[in-house]
């Protein structure tokens, strides 16, 4: 592979974009729970929500997936490895739709901090502009969707 970028810089990139993608994971298994256990006043508004939600978390996992691929690594693929790797934590038990939200709020925003994070890495520390670039692109979305969230408990 003859990209500008050996295999020291592609490494620890593709390890980053492997924690991404269990989080994004993580963050898309919980969204869809709480869009099938949404209960309350707000059930029919928040279940369409939520999937609006779940629907573009799976368009992320995707391209972060393709991403560490198009480095030439391997994208994780089994809820094991997705549950060592990730940031985020599983949810657990039953709350209510004002729990879900900010369940769902707290975890974006985790996310939007290693973005920033993670970004400043691949760019400053391994040299590769183009996963930067990608990351405060998905950074930005998940600004959006916290935006959205955080517009339910405001």
């Amino acid at each position: 592979m003859n990209i500008g970028l050996n295999e020291t810089q592609r490494k620890p990139v593709i390890d980053i974009l492997n924690r991404l993608l269990a989080d994004e994971v993580l963050l898309y298994v919980k969204t869809r729970n709480y869009h099938w256990n949404v209960t309350g006043p707000q059930f029919s508004e928040l279940h369409k929500f939520f999937e609006g939600q779940y629907d573009e978390l799976d368009e992320i996992m995707d391209e972060v997936a393709e991403r560490a691929r198009a480095l030439g690594g391997r994208a994780a693929g089994s809820m094991g490895e997705f549950l060592k790797h990730a940031r985020l934590k599983e949810s657990t038990g039953s709350i209510d739709a004002k729990a879900m939200i900010a369940d769902l709020l707290a975890d974006h925003e985790t996310l939007i901090r290693g973005l920033r994070e993670d970004a400043a890495a691949t760019g400053d520390k391994h040299g590769d502009a183009g996963t930067e670039d990608f990351l405060v692109g998905l950074m930005e979305q998940h600004e959006k969707m916290a935006w959205m969230l955080r517009s339910y408990v405001s």
